[in-house]
């Protein structure tokens, strides 16, 4: 089963292939894929890392998060799961 791990604090000039030759080292990397900014193209900074297996998610985790790589701190976690999208706000109302 395929575990997705977040990946934050990265260097702008990060890419996607430094970011699966980085966690290869610890498992098969299914995908790396670092999030940019829709307009300009600018890397965010974070990024997200499948790995094939919960076994080499963790060990991701316990060999890189706070590290450093190219001189910025890493943070490595499991990601969370987006919680689902509601129509109303809670606590919100128009009152109409």
């Amino acid at each position: 089963m395929k575990k997705s791990l977040f990946v934050a604090g990265l260097d702008f000039a990060v890419t996607d292939d430094n970011l699966k030759e980085l966690f290869a080292t610890y498992g098969t990397v299914e995908s790396a894929k670092v999030i940019t900014d829709r307009y300009s193209g600018q890397s965010r900074g974070f990024a997200f890392v499948e790995m094939s297996s919960q076994v080499e998610a963790q060990s991701c985790i316990d060999n890189l998060n706070n590290t450093t790589y190219k001189n910025r701190p890493l943070v490595v976690k499991m990601k969370e799961d987006k919680p689902a999208a509601s129509s109303q706000r809670k606590g919100f109302s128009r009152g109409w």
